[in-house]
């Protein structure tokens, strides 16, 4: 099911764990609602980059959560999130910085551990710009690298 021009059900739902462990991750009716607002934010940030983005996680079922380490109140449970890279346009650092920048209306834009950015589009966004890159420090607001400097 084609949700929006370059993203679809599919593409928002696969995951090589719940693959390689026989998970369902197909989701009931209310999610899909979520995951077609999901996929109208992520046509957003893939215009920004100019580039084609990589999804590494986007809608999880709760086994697959839990089997992944996610928190328990994720937004990758309701399909609000993805977690994603764009290589051709730069750093995780440099993605959550254009996504900042821009116009989009976003929940969360997530560094995490330098490695991806977490992103999230609710009814109710909320703009709120966080980054972890260790376990000590945590979540921290703004937009830091992984050097322990604040970049936004």
């Amino acid at each position: 099911m084609q949700l929006t021009p370059n993203f679809s059900l599919e593409t928002l739902t696969y995951s090589e764990t719940a693959v390689r462990r026989g998970l369902d991750n197909l989701p009931g009716g209310e999610v899909i609602v979520n995951l077609q607002r999901l996929a109208e934010g992520l046509e957003a940030v893939q215009s920004v980059l100019g580039h084609p983005i990589r999804i590494s996680s986007g809608y999880r079922c709760p086994k697959l959560n839990a089997a992944v380490g996610g928190a328990r109140t994720s937004q990758h449970l309701q399909g609000l999130a993805a977690d994603i890279v764009c290589p051709q346009f730069g750093s995780p650092v440099d993605i959550a910085r254009a996504i900042i920048a821009s116009d989009i209306v976003f929940d969360q834009c997530i560094n995490e551990w330098g490695r991806w950015v977490h992103v999230s589009f609710s009814a109710a966004p909320r703009g709120r710009v966080l980054s972890i890159y260790d376990s000590k420090n945590g979540y921290l607001e703004g937009l830091w690298d992984g050097e322990g400097s604040r970049v936004a």
